[in-house]
């Protein structure tokens, strides 16, 4: 198990050292791994919000606990042969040692990568004071760098996404503390046109994820290659979709009365297939 690990570990790592930009879509579950795996990604993140839709519950934070959100993260490390990075939220608690202990989690749950962010989860002071924010990132980085596999770190600011005055200034001065403090990758959600990612690639000491799929963010993977943007996730907004779907579907039989939503479904003897085929390797 080390020895895969590591394996996908240094894959996933130098992905982000090679020249270029990589899509790193978002998984929830063993079957929506499989089927990004199969459109030739070369590494898979998780999201936090596709889990807590899925069981029903909204995206905070600990809606769904540490233990039942790693073990769904492990079932979609489990389920593909590629790199995985988990989406960490917080860390799982304020302190350096929760985070570090979170990290060593996701590692026995099978993940090569992590983000940790710094939105506290507390309206009133949402944001970690910076000084303990980069303690928690140094505390990841040395849980990381302990389990014997390469694991890339990434660190998240959210000032964009909080609203806070001077966010771009605010988040760059975060992301270069974060940097230093041993992140391997930095991402900062909320940030959506060429000018404002192109700023912060230039003035990020380190390579830089931007987010699509949120409201707003209409830029290309070319597009954001050419800014200088290394890897490129989509958050929840692919559960989302799936779950538009449903949402579609029962509209169409409770309004309507009828089925033609299955005119758009996958057939089921092609899924069938599919995972069969899957089982196989």
């Amino acid at each position: 198990m080390t020895a895969d690990l590591a394996r996908k570990g240094r894959i996933f790592r130098d992905l982000h050292l090679e020249a270029g930009t990589f899509v790193m879509p978002n998984a929830w579950d063993a079957g929506s791994a499989r089927l990004l795996a199969a459109a030739g990604f070369k590494a898979l993140g998780t999201t936090s919000a596709g889990v807590n839709y899925v069981n029903g519950v909204p995206d905070y934070q600990y809606t769904v606990p540490r233990a039942a959100m790693l073990d769904a993260y492990s079932r979609v490390a489990n389920a593909v042969d590629l790199p995985v990075s988990g989406d960490l939220e917080n860390g799982y608690g304020d302190a350096p040692e929760e985070v570090a202990e979170t990290i060593r989690a996701a590692m026995a749950a099978g993940m090569v990568g992590g983000n940790i962010e710094d939105h506290t989860g507390d309206a009133d002071k949402p944001l970690y004071n910076i000084e303990h924010a980069a303690e928690r990132i140094r505390a990841a980085r040395e849980a990381a760098d302990a389990g014997g596999v390469p694991f890339t770190l990434t660190a998240r600011a959210d000032p964009f996404m909080l609203g806070v005055a001077e966010p771009f200034a605010e988040t760059v001065e975060r992301l270069n503390r974060y940097r230093e403090a041993g992140a391997d990758c930095l991402f900062a959600p909320g940030t959506k046109d060429k000018p404002t990612i192109a700023a912060l690639v230039r003035e990020v000491d380190g390579p830089v994820n931007v987010v699509m799929g949120l409201a707003g963010s209409a830029l290309s993977v070319a597009e954001l290659a050419e800014l200088g943007v290394k890897r490129i996730s989509v958050g929840g907004s692919i559960a989302r979709r799936t779950l538009a779907a449903v949402r579609e579907a029962a509209a169409e039989i409770a309004d309507k009365g009828t089925f033609t939503y299955a005119e758009q479904a996958i057939p089921d003897g092609e899924m069938k297939a599919f995972f069969q085929e899957w089982e196989r390797r």
